[in-house]
């Protein structure tokens, strides 16, 4: 079993397709894992054994007749508990979504299922996706596999542990405002932001709308790379979904697989090592640069600008996005209603306070002000200029250098109960990633060293719109060097 799961999703479909490894044996191999590890690290919502186990037995069939020849056919994959799968509870881990189960796919899901994935389970999350360290679930906190005294970051720090504690093979995540790659950064494992509109937001439970993407967390950066391949593309279903005229050569992430960086010019913003960042961070990030420069490309630093305004303008924009979105969870037509009420608005009052927590309310009421008659003017279109600056300041930036390269977090993963006696703080967090969101850049992480306490540090390098292929190319070579760097130290030791 362990064999198995030591396989990254992209060797485990070459396995699978050479008849080495059945679908049934490795979807058995990860359920026995997750019933193992999962009391410890709750990264699961729902777990659908028999589901898998069906799905692995059609890949199977499937793959022998030769209908399935995808990458990932036969593969094990978990999702995050905010993507609709038919007949699946599917809960944004939130009290107000008890016993909801769509009647669809989310678009995503249907071109995974296509592929021959086998979906596990739904993964856990920050209620509605509000949240940076997979605490405010309702079903309790997912645990970090690297050090389960720390969060795993959020709010796809559910999928992130399962990558990370082997209980998938890859999985799907959505970012809001860092919801993939500071997860990702926590736990050591990779994850990719794409362009907004490049993957399909139908069936994407939303929290804000102009902010959210989905996209996968994997071992490494071929995974990744063709997880993005499978689930990108133009969907009529969801009316912000990109139409590219150069799909199919533009959709190919995996030929970025390149160990080249040669003449790429790279920017690093001067504004996000200044203050807050944790010297292990900042170190292993300069490094990381100091390695892509050795490669060959050209490394210079500069000054951004616009990052101190990145996080007022993103809560406000979210939260007023958010206060519109959950209005429709109200008791009435599916989820949670309160036992007793008086009348329909008691009912709405009772449902909504008691099927949602602390930290939805504190964003709903926080969009819900500055969406009001008096501070409309005054927060929330302020904001929106804001983020057309901040689009302008990137803008400027990409006529300079084909990506931009810094932390993913100021700091690595926090002791658990921390940050939730202090949101100010948790959303502090977010500084070096929302930016990413409003300026709907494509952005990666992947692992680039550890703190003295041994957690992991996230490098994250951000590309122009539409430009996914450079950043996985780079990321590519920077992973290529770092492996080969670590075994080395292993054959010295062995020596």
């Amino acid at each position: 079993m362990s064999d198995i799961l030591s396989l990254s999703a992209l060797e485990l479909g070459k396995k699978i397709a050479a008849g080495e490894i059945t679908s049934v044996e490795a979807t058995k191999a990860y359920l026995d894992h997750i019933g193992a590890v999962e009391k410890e690290i709750n990264a699961y919502v729902t777990v659908d054994t028999e589901g898998a186990l069906k799905a692995a037995a059609e890949a199977d069939a499937k793959i022998k007749s030769g209908e399935l020849t995808g990458p990932f056919a036969g593969v094990p994959v978990a999702i995050k508990d905010n993507m609709c799968i038919d007949g699946m509870l599917t809960t944004c881990s939130s009290h107000i979504l008890d016993g909801f189960k769509p009647t669809y796919n989310s678009t995503a899901v249907e071109m995974l299922m296509n592929s021959g994935a086998v979906v596990i389970g739904h993964t856990n999350m920050d209620e509605f996706a509000m949240g940076s360290t997979t605490e405010t679930s309702y079903y309790g906190p997912t645990k970090n596999p690297r050090n389960t005294e720390r969060v795993p970051g959020g709010s796809s720090g559910g999928s992130a542990a399962a990558v990370a504690a082997d209980e998938c093979a890859i999985a799907l995540g959505s970012d809001t405002g860092g919801s993939i790659r500071q997860p990702a950064s926590f736990c050591g494992v990779t994850g990719i932001k794409p362009t907004y509109g490049r993957v399909s937001r139908y069936g994407l439970i939303a929290y804000g709308s102009s902010l959210d993407q989905i996209g996968p967390l994997g071992k490494n950066v071929s995974d990744c790379a063709a997880m993005l391949e499978v689930i990108s593309g133009h969907d009529p279903k969801d009316s912000t979904s990109a139409i590219d005229e150069n799909a199919k050569e533009n959709l190919d992430f995996t030929s970025a697989l390149v160990d080249n960086v040669e003449g790429m010019k790279i920017g690093v913003p001067r504004d996000y090592f200044l203050k807050g960042i944790d010297e292990d961070v900042k170190k292993a990030v300069l490094d990381a640069a100091e390695v892509l420069k050795s490669k060959g490309a050209i490394v210079e630093e500069f000054d951004l600008g616009m990052v101190e305004y990145a996080i007022p303008a993103y809560y406000v924009i979210a939260c007023a996005e958010a206060s519109s979105n959950l209005e429709r969870f109200d008791g009435v037509k599916y989820g949670y209603r309160t036992g007793e009420y008086k009348d329909l608005h008691n009912m709405y009052k009772k449902t909504r306070s008691e099927g949602f927590g602390a930290e939805v309310k504190r964003r709903i009421m926080l969009g819900s002000f500055v969406l009001s008659s008096g501070y409309y003017d005054a927060y929330y279109v302020k904001a929106l200029r804001v983020k057309a600056l901040i689009k302008k300041a990137f803008d400027d930036a990409f006529s300079k250098y084909d990506m931009i390269l810094g932390p993913v977090a100021p700091t690595t993963a926090l002791p658990l109960g921390e940050s939730l006696s202090d949101p100010i703080q948790m959303y502090l967090g977010d500084i070096y990633t929302v930016s990413v969101n409003l300026a709907g850049l494509p952005g990666i992480s992947l692992p680039c060293g550890e703190d003295k306490d041994g957690l992991p540090i996230g490098l994250q390098l951000i590309g122009q719109t539409f430009d996914e292929k450079k950043i996985i190319q780079a990321a590519y070579t920077y992973e290529q060097y770092r492996l080969a760097n670590m075994n080395l130290k292993c054959d010295k030791k062995e020596a």
